[in-house]
């Protein structure tokens, strides 16, 4: 991803604006077809000083011509015709599309395996119980496989935003400087569909100089799924807690959790995958503020994308690795889940004991009654099963053996297997899980 964004590759996305736009002129007779061949042979970026091109640049105060011109001496006599008609803005931008449009494959190819991982997964887990947790103390019991399945859904609708604009985002725009094609000579229109066919972009509906609309929409999708890549670092960052510890992190001999305590075994790799999600959201704001351009086309808001497109995609890259090597070695420890299960002693599928009584007494009756020995267990210390097993109301409808039952944590799971086993199957219908 940081080599999509660096400055070799932006200097060649442009160049390949410039070529596409000499052999389309050749092509309609608008400068001599020698000419746009010659052109063609100069635009390539290995024959350009970055150094040379960034020194001109100061001198220039402007972001394009440095490189116009040195595109044009080594085009020699054809030369004159290098840039005809075309902006900076028309270059700088497409050839901006062409860098977005090689780190969304990037991102496709990296969340789709994560999807795939995560289906996996939820399968292998679908019926591991642990505790659900609401407001952050526990409330019914779940699977592992459940709560992964949650991810892969919204991992999966994610996927479905991203392949959706692509139509949208990836067109580039070639129209000269206030977007009228005036300097076309009347073929403007023709032009820039031919350049956009040779660079495999859609046409625009009208030039965009002025509307980044296109850019905002790519940033904010990507922080949606930043916002998710972060979450999963947080909740397993919880989850790896040592009064928890329901899971690990991949750990590998000589990793040091502390320059001073032996013993740390930190979460670091979920701690860098949560904390790249502000970073994230930040940029994606200053995406989005550029759409406050001015009149045609001002510079003001406009380079705030040169900012933002490049750091939304690298850290949402490393996020994408970083969840990608989670699960590569995630350490699941389920005997520690069923520990959890029962540190309440019951009380976590008091739910279930609720609607089993609420069969013989109604169920606003039997909240009340369950309510009291649930506060009671919870503020005297008695076991909840054995409040319930002395106490004469449940005793005439409920023995031992099923109060035992009912307060097993694995009896309590609802439809949630099922839940995954079409979560997966949708996942793999939907095309989400087919990265390679």
């Amino acid at each position: 991803m940081r080599s999509v964004w660096d400055e070799r590759t932006r200097l060649q996305k442009q160049l390949d604006v410039e070529r596409a736009l000499a052999e389309a002129e050749g092509e309609l007779d608008v400068i001599p077809k020698d000419a746009a061949d010659a052109i063609t042979s100069a635009a390539d970026g290995s024959r350009f000083d970055l150094q040379e091109l960034a020194l001109a640049g100061l001198t220039s105060k402007h972001s394009l011509i440095a490189t116009i011109k040195k595109l044009q001496e080594l085009a020699g006599d054809a030369g004159e015709f290098v840039h005809y008609g075309a902006t900076t803005q028309d270059i700088v931008d497409t050839g901006t599309v062409l860098q977005l449009k090689d780190a969304h494959r990037i991102i496709l190819r990296d969340l789709k395996k994560l999807v795939g991982k995560l289906a996996a997964a939820a399968d292998q887990y679908k019926a591991l119980p642990m505790a659900g947790r609401t407001h952050g103390v526990q409330a019914l019991p779940v699977t592992f496989g459940f709560k992964l399945s949650i991810l892969v859904c919204e991992l999966g609708r994610h996927l479905d935003r991203l392949t959706e604009l692509e139509h949208r985002v990836f067109a580039g725009v070639l129209c000269g400087a206030v977007g009228t094609y005036a300097s076309f000579n009347g073929k403007g229109i023709s032009i820039e569909a031919k350049v956009m066919e040779k660079l495999g972009l859609a046409v625009p509906e009208i030039c965009w100089h002025a509307s980044r609309d296109r850019f905002a929409e790519y940033a904010s999708d990507l922080s949606l799924l930043s916002a998710t890549l972060g979450k999963i670092g947080h909740e397993f960052y919880t989850l790896m807690a040592t009064e928890i510890d329901e899971i690990e992190e991949p750990f590998s001999k000589g990793t040091i959790g502390s320059s001073t305590m032996p013993q740390k075994r930190n979460p670091a790799l979920l701690e860098g995958l949560a904390s790249l999600t502000r970073p994230v959201f930040y940029s994606a704001s200053l995406a989005r503020e550029a759409m406050l351009m001015e009149h045609e086309r001002d510079a003001m808001a406009w380079r705030a994308e040169w900012i933002a497109l490049p750091e939304i995609c690298i850290y949402t890259a490393c996020q994408l690795r970083s969840a990608l090597s989670l699960f590569d070695g995630l350490q699941v420890r389920a005997e520690n889940m069923r520990k959890n299960l029962e540190i309440s002693g019951g009380l976590i599928v008091s739910e279930k004991v609720m609607f089993e009584l609420g069969k013989f007494l109604g169920k606003q009756t039997a909240h009340a009654l369950v309510y009291e020995l649930a506060m009671t267990a919870q503020e005297q210390g008695i076991p909840f099963s054995v409040l319930l097993k002395q106490d004469e109301k449940v005793r005439r409808y409920l023995d031992d053996r099923q109060i035992d039952a009912l307060l097993d944590p694995a009896n309590y799971l609802g439809e949630a297997v099922e839940k995954v086993e079409q979560v997966t199957a949708l996942a793999k219908a939907k095309g989400w899980t087919d990265g390679d």
